[in-house]
């Protein structure tokens, strides 16, 4: 006798499941194009501002001295090593999504002790000859732990964001038009405008 030996049957549960890993796939794709996840990873202040909870405080640093010197990531991640800023940036990325996606944001966005320590670090890293700075010690008392044994915005609070910190100012801040755009911000009748008087 001559057996015919059969190709094994595809299973239902194989087709199915393929299916729905390709769905899953396609939507964190998705999700990760929606969301610019890539533009994160850059040091690029406009990135914040993909969230518009963010709007407030974007405008309020572009309006400070701090514009000049510092971004975001310069304040508000670590600089010990790549390592650490990725994996911290990774963590309160994720977290401000998470709050942002569930809609439970507060109306004043306040930092967490762990952010709290690194912004700290941070004022410190960039200004600490002022921090340390010898020269009032004989003159105003206790000048030196004043200035090393709290945090710098105890006295500093306007610095770099401003009075506005709240989402209900919301509507007085537009967000910043990208910096990379090649269209003209310039209105069509201004530009007629501008020609006619050239």
């Amino acid at each position: 006798m001559n057996k015919q030996i059969l190709p094994p049957k595809k299973t239902k549960w194989r087709t199915t499941a393929v299916f729905f890993i390709a769905v899953l796939i396609g939507l964190g794709l998705f999700m990760a194009k929606e969301s610019r996840v890539i533009s994160y990873m850059s040091d690029d202040p406009q990135a914040c501002v993909n969230c518009h909870v963010m709007t407030p405080v974007y405008n309020s640093w572009m309006h400070s001295s701090h514009r000049e010197w510092a971004n975001c990531n310069d304040c508000h991640v670590p600089h010990n090593n790549v390592v650490n800023k990725y994996f911290f940036k990774a963590k309160d990325g994720l977290y401000h999504a998470s709050v942002f996606t569930a809609r439970a944001e507060p109306d004043v966005i306040a930092m967490k002790e762990a952010s709290q320590e690194v912004v700290q670090n941070n004022c410190i890293r960039c200004h600490v000859q002022q921090v340390t700075q010898a020269k009032y010690d004989g003159y105003i008392k206790d000048h030196r732990e004043n200035r090393t044994g709290r945090q710098c915005w105890s006295c500093h609070k306007q610095v770099p964001h401003g009075k506005v910190h709240g989402l209900s100012t919301i509507k007085f801040n537009i967000a910043p038009l990208p910096t990379d755009q090649q269209e003209t911000v310039i209105p069509e009748w201004m530009e007629k405008q501008i020609k006619t008087n050239e």
